[in-house]
């Protein structure tokens, strides 16, 4: 009986650590939240907001002097070397590098990743919180 009760918690363990949240604690990403970004635009602090989504969803909304790289979901080699074309933008300064993307989940990570593996430090990158879809401030997006 202790056996099976050992084994019982043990498989409780496993699970609750391999769960989402309970691993969330593993990943590095750095998330900034709108009402931060707002106040950058507005202050006009220095940052690269970096906007991968796909070109139709630029158009139609996107930050101010979002840098647009159409490379969402940042998956392919094709995507990733649309990212390639700014990567010398970004190392010119050290201003904070904001990763925009659809809802600020996958493709915002696989982002992230690759421009770190490119040399962009992790103290620079961050994550829109909930994306361009998240944006609350109608009145600041641009549109093409």
């Amino acid at each position: 009986m202790s056996h099976r009760l050992g084994f019982a918690i043990l498989s409780c363990m496993v699970l609750m650590l391999s769960s989402t949240p309970a691993m969330a604690f593993l990943e590095s990403y750095e998330y900034i939240t709108a009402d931060k970004v707002k106040m950058k635009l507005e202050n006009n602090e220095p940052m690269h907001l970096v906007d991968i989504q796909v070109k139709e969803a630029f158009v139609k909304h996107h930050l101010p002097g979002a840098i647009a790289t159409y490379s969402y979901p940042v998956k392919s080699q094709e995507d990733k070397a649309k990212l390639d074309a700014i990567i010398e933008k970004l190392q010119a300064d050290d201003a904070p590098v904001v990763v925009v993307c659809p809802r600020g989940g996958g493709g915002a990570k696989r982002c992230y990743d690759y421009l770190n593996e490119k040399g962009i430090v992790k103290e620079r990158l961050l994550i829109l919180e909930k994306g361009q879809e998240g944006w609350p401030f109608e009145d600041l997006l641009e549109r093409k």
